[in-house]
């Protein structure tokens, strides 16, 4: 197995996890392990049940990119975790580090995305367009290094690659990820672009619950803290 990745928040209804960049959340049909199984032997281990352990998936992110993650440990939190993602009750924070800055240090983007399935890459469009999603994201500057820039990002709408395809529109493309307009790509197939939070009300418990993910342990990261 895995080394499992950092526990970042665990109660009896709940588990979530920093994932690191390169993990899928779930397996595919290559046979990777991912960071569903991973979490499910802890589980298994940790608390020794017998048999098949449940663990459901509240959200996913891309498997070069890293941060929080959320599962669900029961049926109960499931459904209702589904629903508020479903609703848009979950707050999501990303960080992303890109190779230029924005015209505005804050801003708005709405675009309409239509995904290629056989490239599994999306496209954006300033209209709407036969086929397209419309989506929506808040971003602001919040740090420079020399080289690069780093944006808070606010996604209002969950689509396929949304926050990399949405920056590379308006000539931020994301360091490393050369799918959208990077110049090159990082050494191990990472990009920049991290998870950083996720603040939702707790489905059973009820009560305010905002989970945080610590950058990745990376030159570039480590110079954008500064």
């Amino acid at each position: 197995m895995l080394h499992l990745p950092e526990i970042l928040f665990e109660d009896n209804h709940l588990i979530a996890v920093n994932k690191p960049s390169g993990m899928l959340v779930q397996p595919d049909k290559k046979g990777d392990e991912a960071l569903e199984e991973i979490v499910k032997a802890y589980i298994k281990q940790k608390y020794q049940k017998p048999g098949e352990v449940f663990l459901g998936v509240c959200h996913r992110i891309d498997r070069p990119v890293s941060g929080v993650v959320v599962f669900a440990r029961t049926s109960k939190a499931l459904v209702r975790m589904n629903e508020m993602f479903k609703t848009r009750e979950v707050k999501k924070t990303y960080w992303a580090v890109v190779e230029n800055m924005p015209k505005e240090e804050s801003g708005h983007l709405v675009h309409w995305l239509k995904k290629d399935e056989q490239k599994n890459i999306s496209r954006a469009y300033e209209q709407e367009v036969k086929g397209t999603l419309r989506c929506e994201l808040f971003y602001r500057h919040i740090a420079s290094s020399e080289r690069y820039f780093l944006l808070e990002v606010n996604p209002v709408t969950g689509r396929h690659h949304q926050i990399r395809v949405q920056l590379s529109k308006i000539g931020c493309s994301i360091k490393g990820d050369v799918k959208y307009g990077a110049k090159r790509t990082n050494k191990d197939g990472r990009i920049h672009l991290h998870a950083r939070q996720i603040e939702f009300i707790h489905p059973v418990k009820k009560e305010p619950l905002v989970i945080t993910a610590p950058i990745p342990d990376e030159v570039v990261w480590k110079a954008m803290e500064k």
